[in-house]
Protein backbone atom coordinates (compact mmCIF):
# COMPACT_ATOMS: atom_id res chain seq x y z
CA UNK A 1 0.00 0.00 0.00
CA UNK A 2 1.21 3.51 -0.79
CA UNK A 3 2.76 5.42 2.11
CA UNK A 4 1.44 8.76 0.81
CA UNK A 5 -0.79 10.75 3.12
CA UNK A 6 -4.10 12.21 2.02
CA UNK A 7 -2.53 15.68 1.70
CA UNK A 8 0.28 14.30 -0.45
CA UNK A 9 -2.18 12.50 -2.70
CA UNK A 10 -4.27 15.68 -2.99
CA UNK A 11 -1.18 17.67 -3.91
CA UNK A 12 -0.20 15.03 -6.45
CA UNK A 13 -3.67 15.14 -8.01
CA UNK A 14 -3.54 18.96 -8.15
CA UNK A 15 -0.11 18.88 -9.81
CA UNK A 16 -1.29 16.24 -12.24
CA UNK A 17 -4.38 18.31 -13.08
CA UNK A 18 -2.42 21.51 -13.68
CA UNK A 19 0.12 19.65 -15.82
CA UNK A 20 -2.61 18.29 -18.07
CA UNK A 21 -4.36 21.63 -18.23
CA UNK A 22 -1.14 23.21 -19.48
CA UNK A 23 -0.70 20.40 -22.00
CA UNK A 24 -4.26 20.67 -23.28
CA UNK A 25 -4.04 24.44 -23.60
CA UNK A 26 -0.95 24.00 -25.77
CA UNK A 27 -2.64 21.31 -27.84
CA UNK A 28 -6.26 22.41 -27.51
CA UNK A 29 -9.04 20.79 -29.50
CA UNK A 30 -10.06 23.98 -31.28
CA UNK A 31 -6.60 24.81 -32.64
CA UNK A 32 -5.86 21.26 -33.76
CA UNK A 33 -9.25 20.30 -35.24
CA UNK A 34 -9.86 22.99 -37.86
CA UNK A 35 -10.53 22.57 -41.58
CA UNK A 36 -10.38 25.04 -44.45
CA UNK A 37 -13.55 23.61 -46.00
CA UNK A 38 -16.55 25.33 -44.45
CA UNK A 39 -18.83 22.34 -44.99
CA UNK A 40 -16.34 19.80 -43.65
CA UNK A 41 -17.00 18.46 -40.11
CA UNK A 42 -13.96 16.17 -39.98
CA UNK A 43 -12.36 17.94 -37.02
CA UNK A 44 -15.58 18.00 -35.04
CA UNK A 45 -16.25 14.36 -35.90
CA UNK A 46 -12.76 13.42 -34.65
CA UNK A 47 -13.47 15.12 -31.31
CA UNK A 48 -16.83 13.33 -30.98
CA UNK A 49 -15.14 10.02 -31.79
CA UNK A 50 -12.56 10.70 -29.08
CA UNK A 51 -15.32 11.46 -26.57
CA UNK A 52 -17.22 8.32 -27.55
CA UNK A 53 -14.07 6.25 -27.03
CA UNK A 54 -13.62 7.87 -23.62
CA UNK A 55 -17.25 7.13 -22.72
CA UNK A 56 -16.69 3.51 -23.71
CA UNK A 57 -13.59 3.38 -21.51
CA UNK A 58 -15.59 4.70 -18.54
CA UNK A 59 -18.21 2.02 -19.13
CA UNK A 60 -15.56 -0.71 -19.34
CA UNK A 61 -13.87 0.42 -16.10
CA UNK A 62 -17.27 0.61 -14.41
CA UNK A 63 -18.17 -2.94 -15.49
CA UNK A 64 -14.72 -4.17 -14.43
CA UNK A 65 -15.16 -2.76 -10.92
CA UNK A 66 -18.67 -4.21 -10.62
CA UNK A 67 -17.36 -7.62 -11.69
CA UNK A 68 -14.50 -7.36 -9.20
CA UNK A 69 -17.00 -6.46 -6.47
CA UNK A 70 -19.01 -9.57 -7.35
CA UNK A 71 -15.86 -11.69 -7.07
CA UNK A 72 -15.10 -10.20 -3.65
CA UNK A 73 -18.68 -10.75 -2.51
CA UNK A 74 -18.70 -14.39 -3.61
CA UNK A 75 -15.34 -14.98 -1.94
CA UNK A 76 -16.59 -13.33 1.25
CA UNK A 77 -19.72 -15.50 1.36
CA UNK A 78 -17.72 -18.66 0.74
CA UNK A 79 -15.27 -17.66 3.44
CA UNK A 80 -18.10 -16.89 5.85
CA UNK A 81 -19.61 -20.33 5.24
CA UNK A 82 -16.21 -21.91 5.79
CA UNK A 83 -15.81 -20.12 9.13
CA UNK A 84 -19.04 -21.76 10.35
CA UNK A 85 -17.82 -25.28 9.74
CA UNK A 86 -16.61 -27.52 12.58
CA UNK A 87 -12.90 -27.16 13.16
CA UNK A 88 -11.31 -28.54 16.33
CA UNK A 89 -14.59 -29.10 18.12
CA UNK A 90 -13.14 -31.88 20.30
CA UNK A 91 -9.90 -30.07 20.98
CA UNK A 92 -9.31 -28.50 24.39
CA UNK A 93 -7.32 -25.95 26.33
CA UNK A 94 -4.84 -23.60 24.58
CA UNK A 95 -5.02 -25.22 21.14
CA UNK A 96 -8.82 -25.04 21.21
CA UNK A 97 -8.61 -21.33 22.01
CA UNK A 98 -6.27 -20.84 19.04
CA UNK A 99 -8.55 -22.76 16.70
CA UNK A 100 -11.55 -20.77 17.92
CA UNK A 101 -9.61 -17.57 17.27
CA UNK A 102 -8.70 -18.91 13.82
CA UNK A 103 -12.38 -19.41 12.94
CA UNK A 104 -13.39 -16.07 14.44
CA UNK A 105 -10.80 -14.09 12.48
CA UNK A 106 -11.70 -15.99 9.33
CA UNK A 107 -15.24 -14.74 9.82
CA UNK A 108 -13.94 -11.20 10.34
CA UNK A 109 -11.88 -11.46 7.14
CA UNK A 110 -15.00 -12.51 5.24
CA UNK A 111 -16.90 -9.52 6.62
CA UNK A 112 -14.06 -7.20 5.61
CA UNK A 113 -14.26 -8.56 2.07
CA UNK A 114 -18.00 -7.90 2.06
CA UNK A 115 -17.25 -4.32 3.06
CA UNK A 116 -14.65 -4.14 0.29
CA UNK A 117 -17.23 -5.31 -2.25
CA UNK A 118 -19.63 -2.62 -1.02
CA UNK A 119 -16.93 0.06 -1.34
CA UNK A 120 -16.12 -1.09 -4.87
CA UNK A 121 -19.76 -0.82 -5.87
CA UNK A 122 -19.87 2.69 -4.41
CA UNK A 123 -16.90 3.70 -6.57
CA UNK A 124 -18.51 2.11 -9.61
CA UNK A 125 -21.71 4.05 -8.87
CA UNK A 126 -19.74 7.30 -8.70
CA UNK A 127 -18.21 6.49 -12.07
CA UNK A 128 -21.66 5.77 -13.50
CA UNK A 129 -22.97 9.10 -12.19
CA UNK A 130 -19.94 10.91 -13.61
CA UNK A 131 -20.50 9.27 -16.99
CA UNK A 132 -24.20 10.21 -16.94
CA UNK A 133 -23.41 13.80 -16.00
CA UNK A 134 -20.98 14.15 -18.89
CA UNK A 135 -23.46 12.50 -21.26
CA UNK A 136 -26.19 15.03 -20.41
CA UNK A 137 -23.82 17.98 -20.82
CA UNK A 138 -22.57 16.62 -24.14
CA UNK A 139 -26.08 15.92 -25.38
CA UNK A 140 -27.12 19.59 -25.17
CA UNK A 141 -23.96 20.80 -26.89
CA UNK A 142 -24.11 18.14 -29.60
CA UNK A 143 -27.74 18.99 -30.37
CA UNK A 144 -26.82 22.67 -30.75
CA UNK A 145 -23.84 21.85 -32.96
CA UNK A 146 -25.89 19.45 -35.07
CA UNK A 147 -28.45 22.19 -35.70
CA UNK A 148 -25.74 24.66 -36.70
CA UNK A 149 -24.06 22.11 -38.96
CA UNK A 150 -27.33 21.43 -40.77
CA UNK A 151 -28.07 25.13 -41.04
CA UNK A 152 -24.58 25.89 -42.34
CA UNK A 153 -24.59 23.02 -44.79
CA UNK A 154 -28.09 23.77 -46.04
CA UNK A 155 -27.36 27.45 -46.62
CA UNK A 156 -24.04 26.64 -48.18
CA UNK A 157 -25.65 24.23 -50.64
CA UNK A 158 -28.17 26.89 -51.44
CA UNK A 159 -25.78 29.80 -51.70
CA UNK A 160 -22.12 28.67 -51.75
CA UNK A 161 -19.95 27.21 -54.49
CA UNK A 162 -16.31 27.19 -55.47
CA UNK A 163 -14.94 30.46 -56.83
CA UNK A 164 -14.86 31.12 -60.54
CA UNK A 165 -13.78 34.11 -62.51
CA UNK A 166 -16.46 36.65 -61.92
CA UNK A 167 -16.04 40.32 -62.50
CA UNK A 168 -14.75 42.00 -59.32
CA UNK A 169 -15.42 38.86 -57.22
CA UNK A 170 -12.69 37.47 -54.96
CA UNK A 171 -14.69 35.62 -52.26
CA UNK A 172 -16.37 32.20 -52.17
CA UNK A 173 -19.69 32.66 -53.90
CA UNK A 174 -23.22 31.15 -53.66
CA UNK A 175 -24.13 28.61 -56.35
CA UNK A 176 -27.71 29.61 -57.09
CA UNK A 177 -27.32 33.32 -56.38
CA UNK A 178 -23.76 33.24 -57.72
CA UNK A 179 -24.67 31.32 -60.83
CA UNK A 180 -27.58 33.66 -61.41
CA UNK A 181 -25.29 36.59 -60.76
CA UNK A 182 -22.67 35.23 -63.16
CA UNK A 183 -25.24 34.59 -65.84
CA UNK A 184 -26.77 38.04 -65.47
CA UNK A 185 -23.30 39.59 -65.59
CA UNK A 186 -22.58 37.73 -68.81
CA UNK A 187 -25.96 38.80 -70.22
CA UNK A 188 -25.18 42.41 -69.37
CA UNK A 189 -21.73 42.24 -70.96
CA UNK A 190 -23.18 40.62 -74.04
CA UNK A 191 -25.86 43.32 -74.29
CA UNK A 192 -23.23 46.05 -73.91
CA UNK A 193 -21.07 44.44 -76.57
CA UNK A 194 -24.03 44.19 -78.98
CA UNK A 195 -24.86 47.82 -78.37
CA UNK A 196 -21.27 48.88 -79.03
CA UNK A 197 -21.01 46.77 -82.18
CA UNK A 198 -24.20 48.29 -83.56
CA UNK A 199 -23.53 51.85 -82.48
CA UNK A 200 -23.89 53.05 -86.13
CA UNK A 201 -27.21 51.26 -86.60
CA UNK A 202 -29.70 53.84 -85.48
CA UNK A 203 -32.64 51.57 -86.13
CA UNK A 204 -31.38 48.91 -83.64
CA UNK A 205 -29.72 51.32 -81.21
CA UNK A 206 -32.82 52.04 -79.12
CA UNK A 207 -33.72 48.39 -78.88
CA UNK A 208 -30.17 47.41 -77.95
CA UNK A 209 -29.93 50.21 -75.41
CA UNK A 210 -33.18 49.12 -73.78
CA UNK A 211 -31.96 45.54 -73.66
CA UNK A 212 -28.64 46.65 -72.16
CA UNK A 213 -30.41 48.66 -69.48
CA UNK A 214 -32.68 45.74 -68.65
CA UNK A 215 -29.67 43.43 -68.42
CA UNK A 216 -27.93 45.97 -66.20
CA UNK A 217 -30.88 46.16 -63.82
CA UNK A 218 -31.18 42.40 -63.73
CA UNK A 219 -27.45 42.05 -63.02
CA UNK A 220 -27.66 44.64 -60.26
CA UNK A 221 -30.56 42.76 -58.67
CA UNK A 222 -28.62 39.49 -58.94
CA UNK A 223 -25.64 41.22 -57.36
CA UNK A 224 -27.80 42.46 -54.49
CA UNK A 225 -29.26 38.98 -53.86
CA UNK A 226 -25.85 37.42 -54.18
CA UNK A 227 -24.31 39.90 -51.73
CA UNK A 228 -27.19 39.41 -49.31
CA UNK A 229 -26.72 35.64 -49.37
CA UNK A 230 -23.00 35.99 -48.80
CA UNK A 231 -23.72 38.28 -45.85
CA UNK A 232 -26.17 35.76 -44.37
CA UNK A 233 -23.64 33.02 -44.93
CA UNK A 234 -21.06 35.07 -43.07
CA UNK A 235 -23.42 35.50 -40.11
CA UNK A 236 -24.14 31.78 -40.03
CA UNK A 237 -20.42 31.01 -40.22
CA UNK A 238 -19.65 33.39 -37.35
CA UNK A 239 -22.38 31.86 -35.19
CA UNK A 240 -21.19 28.37 -36.00
CA UNK A 241 -17.55 29.27 -35.35
CA UNK A 242 -18.39 30.77 -31.96
CA UNK A 243 -20.35 27.68 -30.93
CA UNK A 244 -17.64 25.44 -32.39
CA UNK A 245 -15.01 27.09 -30.19
CA UNK A 246 -17.28 26.78 -27.13
CA UNK A 247 -17.98 23.14 -27.95
CA UNK A 248 -14.27 22.38 -28.36
CA UNK A 249 -13.50 24.01 -25.02
CA UNK A 250 -16.27 22.08 -23.27
CA UNK A 251 -15.31 18.77 -24.90
CA UNK A 252 -11.67 19.38 -24.03
CA UNK A 253 -12.58 20.00 -20.40
CA UNK A 254 -14.70 16.85 -20.40
CA UNK A 255 -11.81 14.80 -21.79
CA UNK A 256 -9.48 16.21 -19.17
CA UNK A 257 -11.98 15.59 -16.35
CA UNK A 258 -12.57 12.04 -17.59
CA UNK A 259 -8.85 11.21 -17.63
CA UNK A 260 -8.34 12.63 -14.14
CA UNK A 261 -11.49 10.97 -12.78
CA UNK A 262 -10.56 7.55 -14.19
CA UNK A 263 -7.01 7.88 -12.88
CA UNK A 264 -8.26 8.75 -9.37
CA UNK A 265 -10.90 6.00 -9.48
CA UNK A 266 -8.36 3.30 -10.31
CA UNK A 267 -5.99 4.77 -7.70
CA UNK A 268 -8.74 4.56 -5.06
CA UNK A 269 -9.59 1.02 -6.18
CA UNK A 270 -5.99 -0.09 -5.66
CA UNK A 271 -5.85 1.63 -2.29
CA UNK A 272 -8.93 -0.33 -1.25
CA UNK A 273 -7.28 -3.58 -2.27
CA UNK A 274 -4.09 -2.66 -0.42
CA UNK A 275 -6.07 -1.72 2.69
CA UNK A 276 -7.86 -5.07 2.52
CA UNK A 277 -4.49 -6.83 2.56
CA UNK A 278 -3.47 -4.82 5.62
CA UNK A 279 -6.78 -5.54 7.36
CA UNK A 280 -6.53 -9.26 6.63
CA UNK A 281 -2.97 -9.38 7.92
CA UNK A 282 -4.00 -7.60 11.13
CA UNK A 283 -6.74 -10.16 11.68
CA UNK A 284 -4.39 -13.04 10.94
CA UNK A 285 -1.91 -11.53 13.37
CA UNK A 286 -4.45 -12.07 16.13
CA UNK A 287 -4.47 -15.75 15.26
CA UNK A 288 -0.67 -15.85 15.30
CA UNK A 289 -0.64 -14.24 18.74
CA UNK A 290 -3.08 -16.88 19.98
CA UNK A 291 -0.92 -19.64 18.51
CA UNK A 292 2.06 -18.22 20.36
CA UNK A 293 0.14 -18.81 23.59
CA UNK A 294 -0.46 -22.44 22.69
CA UNK A 295 1.52 -24.51 25.27
CA UNK A 296 2.10 -28.15 24.38
CA UNK A 297 2.98 -29.26 27.91
CA UNK A 298 0.00 -27.45 29.35
CA UNK A 299 -2.34 -29.12 26.87
CA UNK A 300 -0.85 -32.54 27.60
CA UNK A 301 -1.19 -31.94 31.38
CA UNK A 302 -4.78 -30.82 30.88
CA UNK A 303 -5.61 -34.00 28.97
CA UNK A 304 -4.00 -36.13 31.71
CA UNK A 305 -5.81 -34.39 34.54
CA UNK A 306 -9.14 -34.40 32.74
CA UNK A 307 -9.06 -38.03 31.65
CA UNK A 308 -7.21 -39.55 34.65
CA UNK A 309 -8.30 -43.09 35.63
CA UNK A 310 -5.67 -44.10 38.20
CA UNK A 311 -1.97 -44.31 38.99
CA UNK A 312 -1.46 -48.08 39.67
CA UNK A 313 -1.05 -50.41 36.73
CA UNK A 314 -2.78 -53.83 36.83
CA UNK A 315 -0.95 -56.63 38.71
CA UNK A 316 0.81 -59.29 36.63
CA UNK A 317 -1.08 -62.50 35.93
CA UNK A 318 0.26 -65.33 38.20
CA UNK A 319 0.49 -68.93 37.04
CA UNK A 320 -1.51 -71.21 39.29
CA UNK A 321 -0.89 -74.97 38.78
CA UNK A 322 -4.17 -76.80 39.09
CA UNK A 323 -2.48 -80.04 40.23
CA UNK A 324 0.16 -78.61 42.39
CA UNK A 325 -0.50 -78.07 46.05
CA UNK A 326 2.14 -75.51 46.37
CA UNK A 327 1.56 -71.99 45.57
CA UNK A 328 4.00 -70.37 43.25
CA UNK A 329 6.66 -68.41 44.96
CA UNK A 330 5.69 -65.00 46.07
CA UNK A 331 8.50 -63.52 44.08
CA UNK A 332 7.01 -61.63 41.23
CA UNK A 333 8.44 -62.79 37.92
CA UNK A 334 9.91 -60.24 35.59
CA UNK A 335 7.14 -58.38 33.83
CA UNK A 336 6.04 -59.43 30.40
CA UNK A 337 8.11 -62.66 30.57
CA UNK A 338 6.50 -66.11 30.57
CA UNK A 339 7.29 -68.34 33.55
CA UNK A 340 10.37 -70.49 33.08
CA UNK A 341 9.79 -74.00 31.83
CA UNK A 342 11.79 -75.37 34.75
CA UNK A 343 9.08 -74.23 37.13
CA UNK A 344 6.51 -76.45 35.48
CA UNK A 345 6.69 -79.86 37.29
CA UNK A 346 5.59 -83.21 35.85
CA UNK A 347 1.95 -84.04 35.88
CA UNK A 348 1.02 -86.32 38.87
CA UNK A 349 0.34 -89.99 38.19
CA UNK A 350 -3.29 -90.83 39.09
CA UNK A 351 -2.36 -94.48 39.92
CA UNK A 352 0.26 -93.52 42.44
CA UNK A 353 -0.84 -94.57 46.01
CA UNK A 354 1.98 -92.87 47.79
CA UNK A 355 1.31 -91.51 51.21
CA UNK A 356 1.92 -87.94 50.26
CA UNK A 357 -0.93 -87.89 47.80
CA UNK A 358 -3.22 -85.06 48.41
CA UNK A 359 -6.18 -86.52 46.55
CA UNK A 360 -9.14 -88.22 48.25
CA UNK A 361 -11.89 -90.41 46.96
CA UNK A 362 -15.43 -89.40 47.48
CA UNK A 363 -17.77 -92.13 48.53
CA UNK A 364 -21.33 -92.15 47.22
Amino acid sequence: MSNQTGAERSELTHTYTMHHKDLLYKLDFNAQQQNSDLTCTGGYDAIIQCLNDGKRTCKEVEEFMKARASVEEKYAKDLLGLSKKVCGHNEMNTLKRSLDMFKLQTEHVSLSHLQLAHSMREEAKKLEEFRGKQREARKKMEQQMEFLHKQKSSHFKRTMDSLRSVKKCSVRCPPQSKKTYEQKCRDKEEADQNMNRNANNTKQMEKLYSKAQSAKQTAEEADRVYYQNVTIMGSIRDEWLTEHINACEMFENQAMERIIFLRNTVWTHLNQLSQQCVTSDELYEEVRKSLEQCDVQEDIGHIINLRRTGEKPPAPVVYDNFYGGQRPPAVTPPPRLPPPISRRGPLPDPTNNSEDTIYSVIQF
